[in-house]
């Protein structure tokens, strides 16, 4: 029995680390390669996991039949993340990303999906990770393909598991394709630009307005970068702003803000878990996201430790 479940991509991250961005045309040379496990979902679980402790979460996603997936499974479970639900497709290769970084932390993000497209709404149905999922607590969704975020959200929805979601590409289907899912969905996850493009509009009432005419229940959270994130629950009425981490006025530099935002979620559900409430669990996610970005590694997302500490030393401002 697991806490918390994590449903979706799992990709072998290729980081490329050049001085800036290139521009269309133009050759800019690399001065680091770093090759990483990653993946929204992956890194969402591994999040968690270093917040809530070894066994607490699960993940559940297709890998190949390549070496990338045993080297994928191997670090979940130093990570103590539960992989029993990952799916291993003969024939296919594992997720892959391919990320230029710039100096200034910007970056580029180029997708082969592979085995993560086998990752099917029945696969979910099986025993196994029917357990998984109905015992758990709170469910994230990142990036599966969106007949098996449904299937997952429904199945939550019939055992009072929390469900938070972030659509991931599947926002640019539109809210048509998206709305099924919304409809067992507690919590909505886009940042301002992708809401922009979904609903057109990024005004907290508006977009709680639209997606509440979905659902009534579910709370929207607007990701603004480093100007933090705001979560509209149209229920209550009510916008919330809980703002990221003043990094420069605590003498941190900005280094790679690629998993920043699974960071954010991996604390925000990490903290819903425990039992904390709206305003303390976006605080933490803010926390975790800011703490991330000033770490290279795309899984940089801090432990129970360095998250309270960057906590106490953003209060003492």
């Amino acid at each position: 029995m697991v806490d918390l479940v994590c449903c979706g991509a799992i990709n072998w991250d290729i980081n490329l680390f050049l001085e800036r961005l290139p521009r269309t045309g133009e050759e800019v040379p690399v001065h680091e390669i770093q090759r990483v496990s990653g993946g929204t979902a992956a890194n969402v679980s591994v999040a968690a996991a270093r917040l809530l402790g070894p066994g607490r979460v699960a993940f559940i996603g297709a890998l190949g039949d390549d070496d990338i997936s045993e080297i994928q499974l191997r670090i979940l479970e130093e990570e103590g993340v539960d992989a029993s639900g990952v799916l291993q497709v003969q024939g296919e290769e594992s997720g892959q990303a391919y990320i230029t970084i710039g100096s200034n932390g910007e970056n580029r993000i180029h997708t082969y999906f592979g085995a993560n497209l086998q990752l099917t709404r029945d696969y979910l149905f099986k025993p196994g990770r029917l357990r998984l999922i109905s015992e758990a607590r709170v469910a994230v969704i990142m990036d599966p393909p969106i007949e098996t975020a449904e299937g997952l959200a429904e199945i939550c929805a019939r055992n009072g598991v929390t469900v938070i979601w972030d659509p991931g590409v599947y926002a640019e289907w539109g809210l048509e394709a998206l709305a099924p899912t919304i409809r067992n969905v507690d919590y909505f996850i886009l940042n301002h630009l992708e809401y922009e493009n979904l609903l057109g509009t990024s005004d907290p009432v508006e977009i709680g307005t639209i997606l509440g005419a979905e659902r009534k229940t579910v709370k929207a959270l607007i990701k603004h970068g480093e100007e933090g994130t705001l979560l509209r629950d149209n229920g209550a009425g009510t916008t919330t702003h809980v703002g990221a981490v003043p990094l420069e006025r605590l003498g941190l530099e900005v280094v790679n803000t690629v998993g920043s935002g699974d960071a954010f979620i991996g604390a925000f559900a990490a903290a819903k878990v425990e039992g904390m409430d709206d305003v303390e669990a976006l605080r933490r996610g803010c926390a975790a996201g800011s703490f991330k970005a000033t770490r290279k590694e795309t899984r940089g997302g801090p432990n129970a430790e360095e998250l309270l500490e960057i906590m106490r030393r953003c209060e003492s401002l």
